[in-house]
């Protein structure tokens, strides 16, 4: 059968690019091997859809190429996403740090952007066979032989293959000799070192606490979560992007306070409290408890503050507002929100999404090398880069 157009994936990205394809007149096929259009759009945000960020940035996105995004993120916003909700009469609120997310949850949004492709013809359950050129595009699967004009890659990244990621964009990439960076985990969780974790997380899995979180000249300021491999929670897996093996982290774990200085005043007020005792004002009693036991040579969280010598208060407040630690790895694909890498924004015009140098070829989403930070940016980047492949197929 012979179509304009053929979108593989049926996600967030390639549902926009469809759609927009459809409103131009285009004939379009819209394929997905699941069995289920937009599986993780209906997981997101803990099945509330976190679909946008009021703060939209070029900056909070990585790719080897940083002004690549520009052009679409620019294109196709933010308010526009947010507009095309409310002419569905669906209402949003917002969280924290711009974070939207959609009051009649993710359902809501994914029936939306299926009645904007209600011309679309949509197949699931379809496995691609193999892919050919010949002046168009000849897709083989399991269910027929379909013809296009113009074939778009929306299959996104690898990150959690239970449900079904792979790296099929980046052999179709390969196929067509289109330079790819490999995907790598990222929106993950921090592993350590056996030895770490019994020194200083045993037992504490599950405490939280506010904290800044740096590496490779990256801050983020959210809760850190303990868990029983390693540390997680909003500021670790952002760090974790741009976080590589080998790399040191440093947890500031007292943000508004020059931790040195509050021990010294804390042991000129309270000379007889308990080290324990003090720092279990910010922290929860059994962290507390670890942290004075932990981060210098001896054991301190039983001993009062004026037993403690000054340049040992000193070094303690130094460690909480810089902790050092080197992770052992990450939690993996398994756990991974999306991926860095991905195809290389070298080989695609940062207008049209098409290959530079295989005509009528498209790649969207996160199967492009361009990952936004946690909250919303990469539902944002899936909209523009489908929104800016679709004016064009």
């Amino acid at each position: 059968m012979k179509y304009d157009v053929v979108v593989i994936g049926a996600g967030a990205a390639g549902l926009m690019c469809a759609s927009q394809a459809q409103q131009r007149g285009r004939k379009v096929l819209l394929i997905d091997k699941s069995n289920k259009a937009g599986k993780k759009i209906l997981i997101s945000g803990g099945g509330r859809c976190n679909f946008t960020n009021l703060h939209i940035d070029p900056k909070a996105y990585i790719s080897n190429n940083p002004h690549f995004a520009k052009s679409a993120l620019s294109r196709y916003t933010q308010w526009d996403f947010i507009a095309l909700l409310e002419n569905a009469g669906l209402h949003w609120h917002e969280k924290t740090l711009g974070q939207l997310f959609c009051d009649e949850k993710s359902a809501a949004v994914l029936k939306l952007l299926l009645r904007e492709c209600q011309q679309v013809d949509i197949k699931l359950n379809l496995s691609v066979e193999s892919i050919d050129y010949c002046h168009g595009y000849t897709l083989t699967t399991n269910q027929g032989t379909f013809q296009a004009s113009s074939l778009v890659i929306a299959t996104g990244g690898a990150s959690i293959p239970k449900m079904g990621a792979s790296d099929f964009g980046l052999q179709v990439a390969k196929q067509f000799r289109i330079k790819s960076i490999a995907f790598k985990p990222a929106l993950v969780p921090l592993t350590f070192h056996q030895e770490d974790i019994e020194h200083y997380f045993k037992d504490l899995s599950g405490l939280s606490v506010d904290a800044i979180v740096k590496c490779n000249n990256q801050s983020f300021r959210e809760g850190i979560l303990i868990t029983h491999r390693g540390v997680s929670g909003p500021a670790v897996l952002q760090i974790s992007s741009y976080w590589r093996k080998g790399d040191a982290v440093v947890f500031n774990l007292l943000p508004d306070l020059k931790a040195s200085d509050w021990l010294l005043e804390m042991r000129d007020s309270k000379p007889k409290s308990e080290l324990k005792t003090i720092l279990s004002t910010y922290f929860p009693k059994r962290l507390a408890i670890r942290l004075a036991d932990t981060l210098l040579d001896k054991p301190l969280s039983n001993s009062a503050l004026n037993q403690i010598k000054k340049k040992n208060l000193t070094t303690l407040g130094e460690k909480l507002n810089h902790w050092v630690l080197i992770p052992s790895g990450t939690e993996g694909l398994r756990t991974a929100e999306v991926c860095v890498g991905g195809v290389s924004t070298d080989e695609l015009s940062s207008k049209t999404m098409e290959s530079v140098k295989q005509k009528g070829l498209y790649f969207i989403g996160e199967t492009v090398d361009v990952t936004g930070w946690l909250g919303g940016y990469n539902f944002q980047w899936a909209w523009s880069s489908g929104w800016a492949a679709g004016q064009y197929v």
